[in-house]
């Protein structure tokens, strides 16, 4: 394979992991190549902070596509308030919980239970009982999935 096919596979494999359309991935690379840092591990940062993909690490979700709902439906609060945009940014210090309206939602608590197996990650302060989490730090590269090469994607958008 080619060096811009792999490249491409790269992008495509994590914009799918993430469930971003082509556009909105090219304008957080935008931004994470404006911002000061590593491109790479600062694209992957942002993708990491989106609201959907909070709620998919805090097992309100199976799945992204079906924390991506939980979300749309508004069953997720942030700092106490209904917020039902998926690609709304979570920052440090924001506790992030289900809805007092979607507590009982047999989906969420099996969704929470097998999360909660699995483990939870380290820059999530997680309060189960109460179907809540703070944002204790920003994600660091550590934390995010290993198999991704995002130094790839940077490439293939710096041409």
């Amino acid at each position: 394979m080619s060096e811009y096919g792999t490249q491409l596979r790269e992008k495509q494999k994590i914009r799918r992991i993430y469930g971003v359309l082509e556009g909105q991935f090219r304008r957080y690379f935008e931004r994470a190549s404006q911002t000061r840092g590593v491109t790479g591990e600062l694209l992957l940062r942002f993708l990491e902070l989106r609201l959907d993909n909070v709620a998919y690490r805090l097992g309100y979700g199976s799945s992204r596509a079906e924390a991506r709902q939980v979300v749309r439906h508004g069953h997720i609060t942030v700092n106490g308030r209904r917020v039902d945009i998926p690609s709304y940014q979570v920052r440090a210090g924001d506790v992030v919980a289900v809805a007092e309206s979607a507590r009982q939602h047999a989906r969420i608590l099996a969704a929470v239970e097998a999360a909660a197996a699995r483990g939870f990650p380290e820059w999530l302060s997680v309060d189960s009982a109460n179907l809540q989490a703070t944002v204790k730090a920003v994600p660091v590269r550590e934390d995010m999935a290993p198999d991704l090469n995002e130094q790839v994607v940077v490439e293939l958008y710096s041409k």
